[in-house]
Formats: C-alpha cells, structure tokens, sequence
C-alpha cells in the first residue's frame, strides 16, 4: 500500500494532482481522505486491500464517472485516480457537517426535528432510487451506513456509490447483514434493481419506525449465528406485523420505537409496509412496491400532515370528520380538501402545494407552487396563495370565474375549482373558515 502523508500527492487520469491533507476515517474497504484539488477540499477514497474483480471494479468506477451522477443526492465519483500496482482510489465531494449519519438517528444520537423532516428525507430517498433505476443502475448494497441526513430539513445525501453498476452487472457485493433481500442472503441470485427495492424498504421502514420490519420476538437469541442469520433473513422472513403470522410481533421493553411510533402513522402507511414485508413480495420479487409507489405514497402522506394549535406535527384522517393529535389529544376538524387527478390535500393553514399536485405532466415533489395562509385581520380566514408564477383560474362557488395572478390569494370557503393551467383540482370545503 502506497505511503501516504500531509502533502503526499496522487495522480489523477484526468491529468490532475490531489494533495493528501489529513486521514478522514477508515474502513473495511479502504481509507478516506481530506485532500486539495484546484484549491478545493474533497475527499479520497483509497482502496488499501486488492479488490475481488479488481479491474472490473475500476472500469465500473471510470464508466460510471464519464456517465455521471444520476441525482444530485448521490455523492458520486468525480475523478479517478492513476493505479499505484493494484491499488487506485478516486476523489468525490465531502459531505457538509450539517448532514448527520443515518446509523446514529438509530442509535439515538441523533433525532430529527419533525414528522415533516422525516417525511422529506423519505421523499427524498425515494426520488433519488428512482432516477438511479431510471438510469439503468442498481444500487447493489444498500444499509444504513450509506445515509447522510440533514435533521432540521429532510435534505439526504446518498454514498458508498462505488458499489452501483448498470442493470446485469455484478461486482461481486452481496451487501450488508440484515438489509440484503431473503433471495441475495440464500445465495440464489446477485443484487439488482429488485434487491434494491427490498433492501429501500427496510431503510424506509428504519427511517419511519427506528426499527427493524424483520426483527421482533422470535429474533430473539443470546448470539445471532450465521445459521440464525439465513434463517431469519433468507429462509423464513416474517414482517414483525404480519397480519396472518403473528409469530414475531414486536416485544414490549425491546422494540420500544416501532410499539410507539407503528400506531400513529396512517393506515395507508401502514398498508403498504404490510404488502412490502409480506410473505409474497418476500418470496416473489415482481410483488415488491416499485420507487414511484413509493414517492406517491410519501407525497400522500406529507398532505395529511398539519402543525396542531399545540404547536406539534399530527396527520390528520381525511376520510374522517375529525382526527386527533398525535401529541395532545386535541380533536382537529377535517379542514377544505383540494383533490386533483392522483392527490388529496388538506388545505390547513401552513400546508404547500408542489408541482405535482399543480402540474399534471411532472411529479416534481420539491418545488413550491402554493401555500395556505391565514388573514392577518381574520384569523378564521383561510386563503391559498398562488406561488407557481402562473395564472389560475377559479370557480368561486356563487359561479363566477375569477383570475388569480401568482402572489395573489383567493378565499377558499369561497372557492369551487381552480384550474392551474394542466390540470383542475376540485375543492371540497367542509367546515366555514
């Protein structure tokens, strides 16, 4: 292994030079390091043991350079270093420190601020699997130690990308313990695109629940064995709430989380978590809920979510006339609903409405296109505000037709439809405001 210190350089195939400044952390694979680029910091990752596939890993790692990072929340490879004998590494961006491990939300080290910050950084998750797949890639080892997540926003940023290749191609990474799909534990089949999609369950399921989908009373043991691990993981998985097999159900005293948290997210969530760790999306793999089932599922969910007068987050049931705070027990009324073609949302005060749900061509999830607000003389008055830079065109419900110009508000006890340009979301008001 080549001796590197502070000022060692490391010749890159782009014709640069990297400066080694100081040894960021090491691991299994190979060490990670601060160095200088053109007056930039970056890191370097640095192989230090050779590499089964060793030459295919590096003509993955080049293709994947010279195809470039499928979404900006990869932190993907940038420039490929010279190989020293059979040793090479390459250079990526550092992570900022405001993103924290997803292993230590985990561990408790660190907690997010709000249900709405969870709920981003799923959002976020799932939209960057999606372009990877849409892309032609696979993860191939997706675990809690590839997550970086900022607490107080949601924003994510996903690493250890040199183990993704285009769609047939292995590189001889099975994954990590207890995150791997039960067919890659039995050693039927390599990762791919639908490993991927049960291994991007059980991060989910971690992210939503602080626990494990698989692990509840009947995991159990003194020693997790290798024969526990395959059995438990490969042969026989079983959902710690199947609904047919109530064999693993979580134990009060040890999966503290998922006892608490499971409760008071909404039934469709818990729907689909059900279907994801059912016995027939763990044995068939075409059954397992796709990236983009996910990302609806996500967006529905964050249109449930209104700020109680308690000041904490809750979801709120919109097929019911009322719901109760998840935080002090308050009985909150169903507010105006606003449906479009794939969406239903409450229009409380503080709620956004996105891209998606204005503009029927695109499922942009982050950009900003309204939001409800209050009068600042009548509190009681609730109006959306149009911030998408169009015109919209509402249906008051005495008839009229009225245009609304972006930075304008309309009344919404007063508004029938409005039309955003593509597509027309009917509102349905259910209580005087």
């Amino acid at each position: 292994m080549p001796s590197f210190h502070c000022g060692s350089a490391v010749e890159l195939e782009n014709h640069k030079t990297a400066y080694i400044k100081d040894k960021i952390g090491e691991g299994g694979q190979g060490t990670v390091y601060l160095v200088e680029l053109e007056g930039r910091n970056f890191a370097l990752k640095w192989y230090h043991r050779k590499i089964n596939n060793g030459d295919k890993f590096y003509r993955n790692l080049a293709y994947n350079i010279d195809f470039g990072s499928p979404s900006e929340l990869f932190v993907w490879p940038k420039y490929l270093s010279l190989k020293i004998g059979d040793e090479y590494g390459y250079v990526m961006d550092l992570v900022p420190e405001r993103y924290k491990c997803f292993s230590d939300f985990l561990l408790t080290k660190e907690k997010f601020s709000s249900i709405s910050v969870v709920i981003n950084a799923a959002l976020n998750i799932t939209n960057a699997f999606r372009e990877l797949h849409r892309k032609g890639f696979s993860y191939q080892d997706l675990n809690d130690g590839n997550f970086f997540i900022d607490p107080n926003t949601g924003d994510v940023l996903i690493c250890d990308t040199d183990n993704v290749a285009p769609y047939g191609d292995s590189l001889g990474i099975a994954g990590k313990a207890r995150y791997m799909a039960p067919e890659v534990v039995r050693g039927i089949k390599a990762p791919d695109v639908m490993t991927d999609r049960f291994s991007l369950a059980v991060i989910l399921f971690r992210l939503l629940f602080l626990d494990h989908p698989l692990e509840g009373r009947r995991t159990l043991c003194p020693c997790m064995t290798e024969e526990l691990e395959q059995k438990f993981y490969g042969k026989y998985p079983l959902f710690i709430y199947d609904p047919l097999d109530n064999t693993n159900i979580p134990v009060r005293g040890v999966h503290c989380n998922v006892i608490r948290i499971w409760p008071l997210y909404p039934q469709f969530v818990r729907d689909m978590f059900i279907r994801a760790f059912s016995q027939p999306c763990l044995k068939r793999e075409a059954a397992r809920p796709t990236d983009n089932e996910w990302q609806i599922l996500f967006t529905r969910l964050r249109d449930c979510v209104v700020t109680c007068p308690c000041g904490g987050e809750t979801f709120l049931d919109l097929d019911s006339e009322e719901s109760e705070c998840v935080n002090c027990g308050m009985k909150i009324p169903r507010p105006p609903l606003l449906y479009t073609k794939k969406y239903r949302v409450a229009l409380f005060p503080g709620t956004k409405l996105y891209k998606c749900h204005t503009r029927e061509e695109t499922d942009n999830y982050n950009c900003v296109t309204g939001a409800v607000i209050r009068s600042q003389n009548r509190p009681g008055v609730w109006g959306l505000k149009n911030l998408s830079g169009d015109v919209w065109t509402v249906k008051t419900r005495s008839g009229e037709s009225v245009e609304v110009p972006s930075g304008k508000v309309m009344v919404i006890v007063k508004t029938d439809s409005i039309d955003f340009g593509n597509c027309v979301g009917k509102v349905e008001a259910n209580r005087k405001n």
